[in-house]
């Protein structure tokens, strides 16, 4: 096998095991991660540590039907106890899938994860402009006792009903990050905050409290990236590579950005904040700290990504030499 001295994080979205359309059974769950760990084993075999950091919008979603499906058997959960819940079972999930198709491929590394504490800045303004939506489908008449009783702010969302809405911060420090690298350093590969971690914040008495928010899971991988060093950022989602003009007759893929070219697309509004913005800003992000090489494609190019046929390259600058991913 390859070296081990390199270290690649990949962040994906909890839709790479509950897809939509799909009843979201634990079972096609269970597909799917099996499917998704046959993809990660190639960066493996190419010599890498890998740190996973995946998204849990679809199974917090979950999580919180069954809350309010419950709620006059059952005391309710606030949203971070939920969001550690769902850390813990979709990495179970990923372990399990990872560990068996290691093996299988007779490639000898330890798999681990973590339950992940994420601090937030309490003087964030995103804590004051909840936009997020998340959880269940109300009828009018829910939500608005949820307004009046639990103080929700609550949106009407496509045309189904109401939802919460909950404040999205930015990431600021990861609490465990130094158990993540010394899992890395001894040739781990980790699994650690799930999405995007569960948000914690100090207050005036100095003790740690959980927060009622969502932090973006590719903002917190960038920022893990940056931390332990990782010589590639991969960012899997649903389209195989960044495009301008999206959706539209002009529509024309990019395969690779320099730094300064994204921050211009991303000022002329090529990529929206509600899809592609959050990811580019993710990948700057880590590029801005130092990092080497990021990359945005599906996980069903992942393969012919890593060997620059598919998917979009983002480097800090461009350069006659045009060294592949692998290299």
């Amino acid at each position: 096998m390859p070296r081990r001295n390199r270290t690649a994080v990949v962040a994906f979205g909890g839709n790479a095991l509950i897809r939509r359309g799909e009843d979201g059974t634990q079972k096609r769950q269970v597909q799917h991660a099996m499917e998704l760990a046959a993809k990660l084993a190639s960066l493996v075999r190419r010599g890498y540590g890998l740190l996973l950091v995946h998204g849990n919008g679809p199974q917090v979603g979950q999580i919180l039907i069954q809350v309010e499906e419950a709620i006059t058997k059952v005391p309710p959960q606030s949203l971070d106890v939920c969001v550690a819940q769902s850390e813990g079972s979709i990495a179970y999930l990923l372990e399990r899938a990872l560990r068996t198709t290691l093996a299988r491929q007779r490639i000898r590394r330890e798999v681990s994860s973590l339950i992940t504490q994420v601090r937030v800045d309490p003087d964030d303004r995103a804590l004051w402009r909840p936009s997020k939506p998340i959880g269940p489908f109300y009828p009018r008449f829910r939500a608005h006792t949820l307004r009046r009783q639990s103080r929700w702010p609550m949106i009407e969302d496509s045309g189904r009903g109401y939802r919460r809405v909950v404040p999205s911060p930015l990431p600021v420090e990861v609490l465990e990050l130094e158990a993540i690298r010394t899992l890395l350093g001894r040739g781990h590969l980790v699994i650690a905050a799930g999405g995007g971690g569960i948000p914690v914040m100090r207050d005036e008495r100095d003790e740690w409290l959980g927060v009622e928010a969502v932090i973006d899971k590719d903002y917190t991988a960038s920022l893990l990236a940056g931390e332990v060093g990782a010589d590639l950022f991969v960012i899997l989602t649903d389209v195989d590579q960044v495009c301008l003009d999206y959706g539209q007759p002009s529509q024309r893929p990019l395969h690779r950005l320099t730094l300064a070219e994204a921050q211009r697309h991303l000022r002329e509004g090529q990529f929206p904040p509600g899809s592609m913005g959050p990811k580019v800003e993710a990948c700057l992000n880590y590029l801005k700290r130092g990092g080497r090489e990021a990359l945005i494609t599906s996980a069903r190019r992942l393969d012919r990504a890593l060997v620059g046929r598919a998917g979009t390259r983002l480097v800090a600058a461009d350069s006659p030499a045009r060294r592949r991913v692998h290299a």
